[in-house]
Protein backbone atom coordinates (compact mmCIF):
# COMPACT_ATOMS: atom_id res chain seq x y z
CA UNK A 1 0.00 0.00 0.00
CA UNK A 2 2.51 2.65 0.97
CA UNK A 3 4.82 1.27 -2.13
CA UNK A 4 1.55 2.53 -4.40
CA UNK A 5 1.58 5.38 -2.81
CA UNK A 6 5.27 6.11 -3.12
CA UNK A 7 5.04 5.44 -7.12
CA UNK A 8 2.23 7.66 -7.86
CA UNK A 9 4.25 9.72 -6.00
CA UNK A 10 7.29 9.67 -7.70
CA UNK A 11 5.46 9.72 -11.34
CA UNK A 12 3.45 12.72 -10.72
CA UNK A 13 6.90 14.30 -9.75
CA UNK A 14 8.36 13.17 -12.88
CA UNK A 15 5.34 14.04 -14.70
CA UNK A 16 5.57 17.23 -13.52
CA UNK A 17 9.14 17.82 -14.20
CA UNK A 18 8.92 16.52 -17.96
CA UNK A 19 6.08 19.32 -17.98
CA UNK A 20 7.87 21.76 -16.84
CA UNK A 21 11.05 21.48 -19.36
CA UNK A 22 8.38 21.73 -22.41
CA UNK A 23 6.55 24.52 -21.38
CA UNK A 24 7.52 27.82 -19.02
CA UNK A 25 7.32 26.87 -15.34
CA UNK A 26 4.17 29.49 -14.91
CA UNK A 27 1.98 28.03 -17.13
CA UNK A 28 -0.79 26.89 -15.19
CA UNK A 29 -2.65 25.00 -17.88
CA UNK A 30 0.47 22.56 -18.69
CA UNK A 31 0.70 22.03 -14.96
CA UNK A 32 -3.27 20.89 -14.81
CA UNK A 33 -2.59 18.94 -18.16
CA UNK A 34 0.33 16.98 -16.62
CA UNK A 35 -1.76 16.13 -12.77
CA UNK A 36 -4.29 15.14 -15.34
CA UNK A 37 -2.16 12.88 -17.30
CA UNK A 38 -0.97 11.06 -14.06
CA UNK A 39 -4.32 10.89 -12.95
CA UNK A 40 -5.02 9.10 -16.22
CA UNK A 41 -2.56 6.40 -15.53
CA UNK A 42 -3.48 5.45 -12.14
CA UNK A 43 -6.81 3.30 -11.14
CA UNK A 44 -6.88 5.31 -7.37
CA UNK A 45 -6.55 8.83 -8.86
CA UNK A 46 -8.28 8.56 -12.51
CA UNK A 47 -10.05 11.20 -13.85
CA UNK A 48 -13.69 10.18 -14.99
CA UNK A 49 -13.35 11.45 -18.54
CA UNK A 50 -11.26 10.61 -21.50
CA UNK A 51 -8.02 13.08 -22.18
CA UNK A 52 -9.89 15.36 -24.54
CA UNK A 53 -12.76 15.88 -22.23
CA UNK A 54 -9.75 16.71 -19.75
CA UNK A 55 -8.16 18.87 -21.96
CA UNK A 56 -11.12 20.92 -22.99
CA UNK A 57 -12.07 21.48 -19.03
CA UNK A 58 -8.27 22.83 -18.50
CA UNK A 59 -8.33 24.95 -21.59
CA UNK A 60 -12.16 26.57 -20.72
CA UNK A 61 -10.59 27.13 -16.95
CA UNK A 62 -7.88 29.43 -17.84
CA UNK A 63 -9.61 30.89 -20.92
CA UNK A 64 -12.81 31.71 -18.65
CA UNK A 65 -10.58 33.08 -15.43
CA UNK A 66 -8.84 35.21 -17.81
CA UNK A 67 -11.99 37.04 -19.33
CA UNK A 68 -12.79 37.74 -15.69
CA UNK A 69 -9.31 39.41 -15.10
CA UNK A 70 -9.64 41.09 -18.48
CA UNK A 71 -13.56 42.24 -17.36
CA UNK A 72 -12.01 43.97 -14.43
CA UNK A 73 -9.67 45.90 -16.29
CA UNK A 74 -12.19 47.01 -18.58
CA UNK A 75 -14.39 48.42 -16.29
CA UNK A 76 -11.08 50.05 -14.36
CA UNK A 77 -9.19 51.17 -17.32
CA UNK A 78 -11.49 51.38 -20.30
CA UNK A 79 -12.39 54.85 -21.44
CA UNK A 80 -15.63 54.31 -23.66
CA UNK A 81 -18.70 53.41 -21.43
CA UNK A 82 -19.86 50.08 -23.13
CA UNK A 83 -16.28 49.06 -22.84
CA UNK A 84 -16.98 49.42 -19.46
CA UNK A 85 -20.33 47.18 -19.17
CA UNK A 86 -18.99 45.11 -21.23
CA UNK A 87 -16.40 44.17 -18.62
CA UNK A 88 -18.48 43.63 -16.27
CA UNK A 89 -20.61 41.57 -18.50
CA UNK A 90 -17.36 39.33 -18.96
CA UNK A 91 -17.20 39.50 -14.65
CA UNK A 92 -21.11 38.14 -14.39
CA UNK A 93 -21.12 35.80 -17.37
CA UNK A 94 -17.35 34.07 -17.01
CA UNK A 95 -17.75 34.05 -13.51
CA UNK A 96 -20.70 31.58 -13.59
CA UNK A 97 -19.46 29.74 -16.52
CA UNK A 98 -16.14 29.24 -13.46
CA UNK A 99 -18.61 28.10 -11.18
CA UNK A 100 -19.76 25.16 -14.15
CA UNK A 101 -16.57 24.50 -14.83
CA UNK A 102 -15.17 23.89 -11.31
CA UNK A 103 -18.31 21.94 -10.77
CA UNK A 104 -17.69 19.57 -14.05
CA UNK A 105 -13.99 19.48 -13.13
CA UNK A 106 -14.99 18.38 -9.17
CA UNK A 107 -17.20 15.83 -10.66
CA UNK A 108 -14.93 14.20 -12.72
CA UNK A 109 -12.28 14.79 -10.88
CA UNK A 110 -10.30 17.01 -13.08
CA UNK A 111 -7.70 18.97 -12.12
CA UNK A 112 -8.30 22.48 -13.55
CA UNK A 113 -5.64 25.44 -13.31
CA UNK A 114 -6.21 27.91 -10.45
CA UNK A 115 -4.96 30.87 -12.58
CA UNK A 116 -5.12 31.72 -16.15
CA UNK A 117 -2.63 30.12 -18.02
CA UNK A 118 0.87 32.12 -19.32
CA UNK A 119 -0.47 33.03 -22.76
CA UNK A 120 -3.46 34.34 -20.92
CA UNK A 121 -1.37 36.24 -18.13
CA UNK A 122 0.62 37.77 -21.10
CA UNK A 123 -1.90 39.28 -22.31
CA UNK A 124 -3.64 40.73 -19.31
CA UNK A 125 0.06 42.16 -18.59
CA UNK A 126 0.02 43.74 -21.64
CA UNK A 127 -3.45 45.00 -21.39
CA UNK A 128 -2.88 46.38 -17.80
CA UNK A 129 0.05 48.58 -19.28
CA UNK A 130 -2.98 50.69 -21.31
CA UNK A 131 -5.40 52.73 -20.89
CA UNK A 132 -7.83 54.71 -22.16
CA UNK A 133 -8.60 55.17 -25.70
CA UNK A 134 -5.53 52.81 -26.06
CA UNK A 135 -6.86 50.28 -23.87
CA UNK A 136 -10.58 50.22 -25.47
CA UNK A 137 -8.89 50.09 -29.23
CA UNK A 138 -6.90 46.74 -27.76
CA UNK A 139 -9.22 45.40 -25.05
CA UNK A 140 -11.98 45.14 -27.92
CA UNK A 141 -9.55 43.40 -30.52
CA UNK A 142 -8.59 41.04 -27.83
CA UNK A 143 -12.10 40.29 -27.31
CA UNK A 144 -13.05 39.64 -30.77
CA UNK A 145 -10.21 37.63 -31.86
CA UNK A 146 -10.41 35.44 -28.23
CA UNK A 147 -14.24 35.07 -28.98
CA UNK A 148 -13.95 33.96 -32.10
CA UNK A 149 -11.17 31.42 -31.13
CA UNK A 150 -13.14 30.08 -27.89
CA UNK A 151 -16.60 29.77 -30.57
CA UNK A 152 -13.95 27.15 -32.63
CA UNK A 153 -12.59 25.70 -29.57
CA UNK A 154 -16.33 25.01 -28.08
CA UNK A 155 -18.05 23.83 -31.29
CA UNK A 156 -15.05 21.03 -31.51
CA UNK A 157 -15.79 20.07 -27.98
CA UNK A 158 -19.13 19.95 -28.68
CA UNK A 159 -18.42 17.39 -31.40
CA UNK A 160 -15.30 15.94 -30.19
CA UNK A 161 -16.25 15.37 -26.45
CA UNK A 162 -17.19 11.92 -25.28
CA UNK A 163 -18.47 12.50 -21.53
CA UNK A 164 -21.92 13.83 -22.02
CA UNK A 165 -21.60 16.22 -19.19
CA UNK A 166 -18.71 17.94 -20.77
CA UNK A 167 -20.03 18.11 -24.39
CA UNK A 168 -23.37 19.52 -22.68
CA UNK A 169 -21.28 22.03 -21.40
CA UNK A 170 -19.72 23.21 -24.75
CA UNK A 171 -22.56 23.06 -26.57
CA UNK A 172 -24.98 25.27 -23.88
CA UNK A 173 -22.18 27.88 -23.72
CA UNK A 174 -21.93 28.31 -27.26
CA UNK A 175 -24.71 30.81 -27.27
CA UNK A 176 -23.22 32.63 -24.87
CA UNK A 177 -19.95 32.95 -26.49
CA UNK A 178 -21.81 34.16 -29.74
CA UNK A 179 -23.50 36.63 -27.60
CA UNK A 180 -20.36 38.30 -26.21
CA UNK A 181 -18.73 38.14 -30.23
CA UNK A 182 -21.99 40.26 -31.42
CA UNK A 183 -21.69 42.24 -28.21
CA UNK A 184 -18.06 43.33 -28.77
CA UNK A 185 -18.45 43.35 -32.58
CA UNK A 186 -21.34 46.29 -31.97
CA UNK A 187 -18.89 47.87 -29.49
CA UNK A 188 -16.38 48.23 -32.11
CA UNK A 189 -18.84 49.55 -34.80
CA UNK A 190 -19.94 52.05 -32.90
CA UNK A 191 -16.96 53.34 -31.63
CA UNK A 192 -15.11 53.42 -34.93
Amino acid sequence: MKTTGFLIAALLGLTLMQACKSKPADDSEAKADSINAVKDTTKKLSIAVEKVDAEFIVEAASGSMAEVELGKLARQKGFNRRVKNFGTMMITDHGKLNDLIRAIAVTKNISIPKVPGADEQKMIKKLAEKSGRDFDKAYISNMIEDHKQDIKVFEKAGKNCVDPDVKSFAVKTLPILQAHLDAIDAINDSIK
